[in-house]
């Protein structure tokens, strides 16, 4: 399904600060806040693609976020994580001289996670607000 854009069409999903997973527990879903353990922007492996909407016709450039098996620390919440890509390999990414390679979980020790307020679970009002990665008692 994504052969040919993996080929030519890799883009990297940067400046995201970090995202979240769910655990249902007896009471509802807690999600969680999963980021880069020094605080900094995530980068994830993506591809992109231009495609016909058959309904429309109208021509549409769509991504995705590539993902992998999660890692040993966040597997306990979710079993995938998206590919966390390093700056080291972003030319070789994009440029196709590195693969499959690159698409593995991310080293434990470089993320974080903790719980978060279960307003990430509501949309409408309040849904942009800066405090729903705050950690919260779970």
């Amino acid at each position: 399904m994504f052969r040919d854009a993996f080929k030519r069409h890799r883009c990297i999903i940067i400046l995201a600060s970090g995202y979240y997973e769910w655990i249902t527990k007896a009471d509802g879903k807690q999600p969680f806040f999963i980021s880069a353990v020094d605080g900094g922007a995530l980068s994830f492996a993506g591809l992109w693609d231009r495609w016909k909407n058959p309904k429309t016709v109208e021509i549409v450039t769509s991504c995705t976020i590539i993902v992998t098996d999660a890692n040993a620390f966040t597997r306990p919440i979710h079993d995938r994580m998206p590919v966390i890509l390093d700056r080291t390999d972003f030319k070789a990414w994009l440029n196709g001289a590195a693969g499959a390679e690159l698409l593995r979980p991310a080293a434990d020790e470089c993320v974080r996670v903790w719980p978060v307020s279960r307003r990430v679970n509501k949309t409408g009002n309040g849904d942009d607000d800066p405090s729903l990665a705050d950690e919260v008692v779970a």
